[in-house]
């Protein structure tokens, strides 16, 4: 190969596993098909709340084609529940989830029993066949009613409260007590989903002769997913192989454990056949996790002037009916990120999570974070037009400034340490977003009511935190023809990794990009791994690269020195050539054929986060005769530290404000009082299209790096999504300002706008 002195590192390099999808040789897990294979379909709860008095499966059996039917009884008197991975709140382990219902059921979607049969229709069909009792129980449908505990999910417990904690630094009650001017509000954040392209599956072969089982279908965090199911099945780690392949989307919350992950590999080990399962959109929207359901009450303390003395509140988050492995991330960050970007002295929060009679929560795409930014920044934007502050110069007056950077914000998480954002200008990049949007052009439009509809402007600020450790690890190989292939722990769930990884690479080793194959994910490419979530891939797993090829020219340099008779610190490496002292050369293809594929690993651990931060705007025109919002223009700037790829941020960028357009505007997971989820359909659970938000524009500045990872990167996945709420809401709240609507309850659907137009009207308020 020739010498390439090529910067990849951002270049803005076409995605090279494109090709394989948009030729249609991508391979997902339903594409899979091993000889023998059997079909589950999974019998869920309809009964939001009860007691289990009868399964039969004998007709369901029968069936032709119909192999086995699982139900608690056939796993084992102790049946597994799903362990918590990330955010061990003391009470949350109470209430962790049975991979199948025993003697109660707790929401609609709960696995009662397994079908496995030749086909998947007749697995469906044979489930309609269980003869199946439930003594329905009142639910619990809300944190309000689970707060009372007038009936209980788990009767052992004594309560439907799984945790409460306050969290905080400095002293808010004292400066309330002396603050000119004082604010409170009620806000509530929807229950809604991630709903990826593709639904969850997954294909599980059990190797009987060897005892040896491999799951395929596995993502986001397969290490510890085999972990987990190791335990549960009473198997060594090493005789279970996860294997990734390609992803039609994650989110966060696609690839964490769920009960069908151990159910399916049961099944297989059991039947001693291949046996595979899909979700379908139904069971998706049912039995994924659901996240985003907070309620806040939130109060904020300023002088005269806008200066900001403190921020107190209370946050309710509803959990659904078990804690799965991350659900209590959501209630943490959404108290976490209440802060925000600013200077606040004194802050207070009160978290409690409650159980309810619901899909349990986990994380989606910016989890806590969202909500947060939308119940602070709508106060905030009340706070400036109360005080008579343009709302602009209100965030101005108050944001961190550079020169206090690191900014400490103190323990407000009990699971973690002390955060202080790392690096960053905050004022440049609202100045940098009002520019881009055009304000001074725009402002005018404010309030106006031009041919029907109402124009609205706003800007939000924020700071994202992302690069979860502890650490990730890569194996890079030097194959014979030249070629270096890199197998990284991070998995891959549509982010584009495979061409980002080979662009770092290639400029650590100084190689062309199209001399890297990027392999992710599985568990049988390293020792160990941690996968995808909290944005972490290129802060960690990229850098863990640089670690991996800084000890592979190492090996490179002892193997040509063998092959030189010289000492390895005498070989030089030069554009995919090593030399020795005597002048003589050998390209990498020559010393990987002469001295055997060369190999190396690499690691990168730290404890810190990253933390990006940014500003985002929006123009909205609401036609207050029908409730309905038109988004004309939103803009989204966020200063990532460094883009490896600037196509792919800006790609990431747009996605996620469309994905948070549509958690602001559409997407609702609507249950009834007896907590029924009415809209388990894409025909009733509404998602943006293209021509929904058409008017989308993403700014990725590079202004200052993360001093916490060689690379400088900070998390670039959720920038997109963390605003949008806030800067939403308060464009229509500043388009409807002169009929004294405050939409402080999502989502902002047109009947909801419709009916905040007709409060205000009658002049009634919203009891919180």
């Amino acid at each position: 190969m020739t010498a390439v002195r090529n910067v990849y590192i951002g270049q803005e390099i076409e995605r090279t596993e494109d090709f394989r999808f948009l030729t249609g040789r991508g391979t997902f897990v339903d594409d899979y098909e091993p000889t023998g294979l059997l079909h589950a379909a999974i019998l869920r709860s309809s009964v939001a709340h009860g007691r289990i008095r009868k399964i039969d499966a004998s007709a369901a059996i029968k069936m032709a084609g119909v192999h086995a039917v699982i139900t608690a009884a056939d796993i084992g008197e102790k049946i597994p529940t799903i362990p918590i991975r990330l955010a061990p709140i003391k009470g949350l382990e109470r209430y962790l989830q049975p991979v199948i219902a025993t003697e109660k059921v707790r929401y609609v979607g709960e696995p009662i029993a397994v079908v496995l049969a030749e086909t998947r229709a007749i697995a469906e069909d044979a489930t309609a066949e269980i003869e199946l009792e439930i003594e329905t129980l009142a639910p619990v449908p809300d944190w309000r009613v689970a707060e009372t505990d007038s009936t209980l999910l788990v009767e052992q417990n004594g309560t439907n409260v799984a945790t409460r904690y306050a969290v905080g630094s400095g002293d808010a009650d004292a400066a309330f007590a002396i603050a000119d001017y004082t604010r409170r509000e009620f806000f509530h954040a929807h229950r809604h989903t991630a709903v990826p392209m593709e639904t969850r599956g997954l294909v599980a072969e059990w190797d009987a002769a060897n005892e040896r089982l491999v799951v395929t279908g596995a993502t986001k965090v397969t290490f510890f997913n085999r972990r987990a199911l190791a335990a549960m099945m009473q198997m060594p780690e090493s005789a279970i192989d996860f294997i990734e392949i390609d992803v039609g989307g994650g989110f966060g919350v696609r690839g964490e454990f769920y009960p069908e992950d151990f159910l399916i590999p049961f099944a297989a080990r059991m039947t001693r056949r291949p046996v595979k399962w899909i979700e379908d959109r139904t069971e998706h929207l049912q039995a994924a996790n659901h996240s985003r359901e907070i309620d806040c009450e939130l109060e904020i303390a300023c002088r005269h002037d806008g200066t900001i003395l403190a921020l107190r509140g209370r946050i309710h988050g509803d959990m659904g009916a078990y804690t799965r492995t991350n659900s209590g991330v959501v209630p943490a960050k959404a108290a976490q990120f209440l802060h925000g970007p600013y200077r606040i002295p004194a802050v207070k929060f009160d978290v409690a999570a409650y159980m309810t009679s619901k899909t349990p929560i986990g994380t989606y795409r910016a989890p806590g974070r969202f909500e947060a930014n939308f119940f602070r920044e709508r106060l905030i934007d009340m706070a400036a037009r109360d005080l008579n502050i343009d709302p602009v110069e209100f965030r101005r007056k108050n944001l961190i400034a550079t020169n206090e950077m690191p900014y400490s914000i103190g323990k407000l998480v009990p699971y973690e340490n002390e955060s202080a954002y790392d690096s960053g200008d905050y004022h440049v990049a609202l100045e940098k977003c009002l520019a881009a949007f055009g304000w001074q052009e725009k402002k005018n439009l404010q309030g106006r009511n031009i041919d029907g509809r109402y124009h609205g402007l706003a800007v939000t600020c924020f700071v994202e935190s992302g690069g979860a450790g502890p650490r990730e690890n890569v194996r890079m190989l030097l194959e014979r023809d030249g070629r270096v292939t890199v197998a990284i722990g991070s998995s891959v769930l549509g982010q584009g990794l495979e061409t980002v990884f080979a662009q770092i690479a290639a400029d650590a080793l100084e190689l062309p990009f199209e001399a890297f194959r990027v392999l992710h994910g599985s568990t049988t490419l390293l020792d160990e791994g941690f996968g995808t979530y909290h944005s972490r891939a290129v802060v960690m797993g990229g850098s863990a690269i640089l670690d991996g090829a800084k000890n592979l020219l190492s090996a490179i340099r002892a193997a040509a020195s063998l092959q030189f008779n010289c000492r390895a610190d005498e070989v030089s490496i030069d554009g995919g050539k090593a030399k020795g002292p005597d002048g003589r050369t050998l390209t990498f293809a020559a010393l990987a054929a002469a001295a055997g594929p060369i190999s190396a690993n690499g690691t990168f651990a730290n404890a810190q986060r990253t933390f990006s931060y940014g500003a985002h705007a929006a123009h909205v025109a609401v036609d207050a005769r029908t409730g309905h919002v038109a988004v004309l223009d939103y803009v989204a700037v966020e200063d990532v530290g460094r883009a490896i790829n600037p196509a792919l941020v800006h790609g990431q960028t747009l996605g996620a404000v469309v994905q948070g357009l549509g958690g602001v505007f559409l997407d609702h997971l609507i249950y009834d009082a007896n907590a029924q989820l009415l809209n388990a359909s894409l025909a009733d659970y509404l998602l943006p299209t293209a021509t929904d938000f058409p008017h989308i524009r993403g700014v990725t500045l590079e202004l200052h790096r993360s001093p916490s990872n060689p690379l400088g990167a900070k998390g670039a996945g959720e920038g997109g999504m963390v605003a949008v709420a806030a800067t939403a809401a308060n464009a229509v709240a500043a388009a409807l300002s002169s009929f004294g609507v405050q939409p402080n309850d999502l989502p902002l659907s047109p009947p909801r706008i419709w009916q905040l137009l007709r409060d205000a009207a009658s002049g009634r308020q919203r009891a919180p």
